[in-house]
């Protein structure tokens, strides 16, 4: 989720070195190496413009950051401000027209099942016609579901993007037929907001991985043997997340931390499972793993507990979510630590959609604020209804 594209959504605006949103899942994924070397990823943390925006920002299509007021929920914000009508995008009129809304994965975890019913729920209160489709984790699929959707009449689309690079296609196809994209969560190599798409939306995913290192290196008091478990590949959320986790270690000095084992999980459960059964067998001396998305923590936790590995005093673990299942974890002593990823884009997105072809503009990127989940106030978090 979001590990994905090049769009963006997150945390600090001086941390921005963006990634859209969310989350958490991804897909097209394929194995990497479980090298022990734990070499850092290519970073989208980059050397700042004159105006002092990240470099990532800027592939992104920000230039600067904005300093008016921003929306509840949102970090940061960066302009310029987007217009549909400068790449001939005509006024909609959301009483009549239709909206689509593309899912890029399957419903069967809590990050895109939440992202997709934000989008729902949004369009029903604004009384939106709203199209919706799920690309099953296959690029073409989307690539078809999007232009399907303009075919139908949709005057816009909010998507998210299965990977970096694979919805050319459909983005031409919308161009071309003059119907405004919305990216959110992750982010599309080489596109740009006000020029290629609309506003972007999504999150920090480089800061919600400083932030897992930070929350591992106070739960280890900076000395673990660490196996860390991937996201997907092909994905800016994986590259951001690990990037960003490793680069923090560094930073803070956290030799004692030792990474003996990453590999994907494929954002998935069951991938988590499997590969951390794999990588107990070749290192029983882990006590420490960094889940990339909570899906793959669970996993982890499962096969910790079929080897009667299970709880915090046996191996630490933090991931990056925000589900109720690993909040959960952590109030049974299981998890140390939950960075949020948070899928509710549907408010942002709708709203970014109106100012972009009805009003005043959008900014070209905005970022999203993430929460944080330990022993502190996990059982709160619950019972708030804040973890998702």
């Amino acid at each position: 989720m979001k590990a994905r594209r090049r769009i963006t959504v997150a945390a600090t605006a001086a941390a921005a070195a963006v990634a859209l949103t969310a989350c958490s899942t991804g897909s097209n994924s394929g194995s990497t190496s479980d090298d022990s070397s734990a070499a850092p990823v290519a970073t989208a943390l980059g050397s700042a413009n004159a105006g002092g925006v990240p470099a990532a920002i800027t592939a992104a299509g920000g230039t600067e950051l904005l300093t008016t007021a921003k929306p509840d929920g949102v970090s940061a914000q960066y302009g310029p401000m987007c217009k549909g009508s400068d790449l001939g995008i005509a006024k909609i009129d959301f009483t009549k027209d239709t909206i689509g809304w593309a899912q890029s994965e399957k419903e069967a975890n809590p990050f895109r099942i939440a992202s997709t019913k934000s989008q729902i729920e949004a369009a029903k209160a604004k009384g939106w016609k709203l199209l919706t489709t799920n690309a099953q984790s296959n690029v073409q699929q989307e690539n078809t579901d999007i232009k399907g959707m303009i075919d139908k009449g949709a005057k816009a689309i909010i998507f998210s993007p299965i990977n970096s690079t694979g919805l050319g296609d459909a983005i031409a196809y919308a161009k071309s037929k003059k119907v405004a994209m919305i990216p959110v969560d992750r982010n599309i190599t080489g596109v740009q907001g006000c020029k290629d798409v609309g506003p972007q939306l999504g999150s920090d995913f480089v800061e919600q991985g400083r932030r897992a290192a930070d929350a591992m290196i106070k739960a280890t008091g900076g000395k673990a043997k660490l196996a860390i478990l991937l996201g997907a590949t092909g994905v800016n959320v994986t590259d951001d997340r690990t990037a960003g986790f490793l680069d923090q270690l560094k930073a803070k000095n956290a030799s004692g931390i030792e990474v003996v084992f990453q590999q994907t999980g494929d954002f998935t459960r069951e991938k988590g499972k499997s590969v951390t059964e794999t990588m107990l067998r070749a290192h029983p001396d882990v006590n420490a793993i960094y889940a990339e998305n909570d899906e793959m923590g669970l996993g982890a936790l499962a096969a910790l507990d079929d080897a009667g590995k299970s709880g915090t005093k046996n191996v630490h673990i933090v991931s990056i979510d925000g589900t109720k299942g690993a909040v959960q974890a952590i109030v049974d002593g299981n998890f140390d630590a939950v960075i949020e990823s948070n899928p509710a884009f549907g408010p942002a997105s709708q709203a970014a959609l109106e100012a972009y072809v009805n009003g005043d503009g959008a900014p070209a990127v905005t970022i999203t604020t993430d929460n944080q989940y330990d022993s502190s106030n996990a059982a709160e978090a619950l019972s708030s209804g804040k973890a998702y």
